[in-house]
């Protein structure tokens, strides 16, 4: 939860009015349990949520998000969670872990990616391209050119694009569905 891009991703959504949470999961810092290849975590991250909306009862929109691995924990309770209304996933390992439980993907939200190899690029892009082909979802796909994976001097980047798609990109989304 200390890294930058999570921190940034905080950061962002506060500024744009969401009560929002970041956390680690189980077994990292002073976080009880083990790694659990994914299981666990998306338990975590269930948890986490139903504690944020039971505290704040009246938000009008339920997002998540998340990075690298974070963000294909943040999918997967995309895909259980209907009451969510967006996301905003940077660096998601589209190429180390499978992403097909997303098909169909119940809502519009926004990849980030930095530089990396040809066949992760190609990757996030099949992905962003599988998702964008269904009724009423719209991808965001963002490049940002220069940026490796922890966005070393291109953190403003992410802050500037998610900010972006909050205030604007997805109301496209939104309006093309309705």
């Amino acid at each position: 939860m200390n890294d930058k891009i999570t921190y940034a991703l905080y950061r962002t959504f506060a500024h744009n009015g969401f009560n929002t949470l970041r956390f680690n999961f189980r077994g990292v810092g002073k976080s009880e349990g083990i790694f659990d290849e994914g299981e666990g975590e998306l338990s975590d991250a269930a948890a986490v949520l139903d504690w944020l909306q039971s505290h704040n009862p009246n938000a009008p929109e339920s997002w998540v998000g998340g990075y690298s691995f974070g963000s294909w924990i943040a999918m997967q309770l995309l895909m259980r969670r209907p009451e969510l209304d967006g996301f905003i996933a940077v660096n998601p390992p589209a190429l180390e872990k499978d992403f097909t439980f997303l098909t169909p993907c119940p809502v519009s939200g926004l990849f980030i990616q930095g530089d990396a190899p040809t066949e992760e690029m190609t990757a996030m892009s099949d992905l962003a391209a599988t998702l964008t082909a269904q009724r009423n979802v719209y991808i965001t796909k963002n490049h940002v050119e220069g940026a490796d994976s922890i966005f070393t001097h291109k953190l403003k980047n992410v802050m500037d694009l998610t900010q972006g798609y909050l205030k604007t990109g997805h109301q496209e989304g939104i309006a093309k569905s309705g």
